[in-house]
């Protein structure tokens, strides 16, 4: 009978939340070990599944540099890495385009159907949705500039076809390849393609799965919330630092952009996404645009 109540307990906590959400749009950057693990797999698509269930609108962007990787030794496709930055050229091009677009997306909607929800798959090419212009020179690690290839910068999202997907009661699962004005291929961020399609379709949340619990303070403790101007001090001063650093960027522009809140979640954990939007708690870093200063979380 305890348990039962504890049950209850929880869903009355998850009352609110639901209500205030119900029928706004989410945008979930998927990557990390949240793509790798079975068990985290599982438990990613059951959360996007059950936030379709209530009402919500999810909409998932994922990214899949290791599996690229992993292809390109397959196949025996030199990818060339210039201190760190890997210059995608054509035939390096063509396996990330095999890979986002194809076998991985097409497991995420497979997976994501699997636990009783409906998906579609789809890259920035489907209707050019995505948008984007080629980065011509790029900073590497050791500060050279280099050209990095087929690498592209969003210029535009259109959402009127991600619109149409989730008025149909569809789970959009979008693959970060853009297309830029001569219809070529562009291999793009998938943070960044995250936080612009938040931002078109005028999102309530950006949540950005990591390998990491949270976004950490000064002290070193997990921040539970930060305003934009303390995560951009913080970055200034370099307390933000590493991985953490594209993706705060990603979170600042994309609340600049009028997305809601952005929040940096650990991927490792199991039902994550789920934790965060409806419990009290929560289990990462929520970056508001509000002058809130940092809030130490656990």
């Amino acid at each position: 009978m305890r348990e039962l109540v504890e049950k209850a307990a929880v869903l009355h906590e998850a009352l609110p939340y639901i209500r205030r959400f119900h029928g706004q749009v989410f945008v979930v950057k998927y990557g990390g070990h949240a793509m790798l693990e079975p068990a985290l797999r599982a438990s990613f698509a059951r959360d996007v599944v059950l936030m379709k269930l209530i009402g919500l609108h999810p909409i998932v962007v994922h990214g899949g540099g290791p599996q690229i990787d992993e292809r390109l030794e397959q196949l025996g496709v030199r990818s060339e890495r210039l201190d760190g930055l890997r210059v995608t050229d054509a035939r390096t091009m063509q396996v990330v385009e095999m890979v986002l677009g194809g076998t991985l997306n097409q497991e995420i909607v497979s997976l994501v159907c699997a636990h009783g929800g409906r998906a579609v798959g789809l890259t920035g090419r489907d209707d050019g949705f995505v948008r984007a212009e080629r980065i011509e020179r790029m900073r590497t690690r050791s500060g050279r500039e280099v050209d990095p290839g087929r690498v592209g910068r969003v210029r535009e999202v259109r959402p009127e076809l991600l619109r149409r997907l989730v008025e149909a009661g569809f789970i959009p699962v979008v693959a970060p390849i853009a297309v830029d004005d001569a219809g070529e291929s562009l291999n793009v961020n998938a943070d960044t393609v995250a936080g612009k399609v938040a931002e078109a379709l005028g999102a309530a949340k950006l949540l950005l799965l990591t390998d990491a619990p949270g976004i950490r303070g000064r002290d070193g403790s997990v921040l539970s919330s930060l305003s934009a101007a303390d995560a951009a001090r913080l970055q200034a001063d370099g307390v933000i630092d590493g991985g953490m650093i594209p993706k705060v960027a990603c979170a600042l522009e994309a609340l600049e952009g009028g997305v809601g809140k952005v929040h940096v979640i650990d991927g490792r954990l199991q039902h994550a996404v789920l934790l965060e939007l409806f419990t009290d708690r929560g289990v990462g870093t929520e970056i508001v645009r509000g002058p809130a200063t940092a809030t130490v979380g656990s």
